[in-house]
């Protein structure tokens, strides 16, 4: 992948704000709640951006576009 086309789909990390948050907010110990990360996601403009960030790097711990581990694999069974 040319590197301006990588800088241009990481660009919504510079204003995201999960940013402002501790990686332990996306990343909660197993069996902790994820609620809180997602009420951030949601009101962050990357949202999207994140989420399929996540999907295309198949990322599989932590909470992405406002989504769990689990909803985004059963997303991506909804897509395949």
């Amino acid at each position: 992948m040319p590197i301006n086309t990588m800088t241009d789909e990481l660009t919504w990390q510079e204003t995201a704000l999960c940013a402002q948050a501790g990686p332990e907010f996306f990343f909660p110990a197993p069996g902790s709640s994820t609620r809180e990360a997602k009420q951030l996601c949601n009101a962050c403009e990357g949202r999207v951006a994140c989420l399929e960030y996540a999907l295309t790097h198949d990322e599989r711990f932590g909470v992405w576009g406002g989504l769990s581990e689990k909803e985004r694999e059963r997303l991506r069974r909804g897509r395949g």
